[in-house]
């Protein structure tokens, strides 16, 4: 996120970001080996809230794609919604 696509995005600097809410990132989840944990979905939120504010007034869409660990995809997904709630 820091390396590429944060800057990639800075670069870019969008009207509109949509996210595709995905949780299969998860490090309980059985097929990606990605590891990540509530936090961090959390931080990656509020970075993208923070990249709308600066490009696109705003602007952002999150859609759920989902996960495959049903426990952690409701953790994460409520971590989202938190974030995106509390900005």
């Amino acid at each position: 996120m820091t390396e590429r696509v944060l800057p990639e995005l800075e670069a870019f600097q969008p009207d509109l970001i949509l996210i595709s809410a995905g949780f299969d990132a998860h490090r309980d989840d059985p097929l990606a080996e990605i590891a990540l944990e509530e936090a961090d979905f959390v931080w990656i939120t509020r970075k993208l809230m923070d990249a709308a504010d600066r490009h696109a007034e705003g602007r952002l869409v999150s859609l759920l794609e989902g996960g495959y660990d049903l426990t952690a995809l409701a953790r994460s997904s409520a971590a989202h919604v938190r974030a995106l709630m509390d900005h």
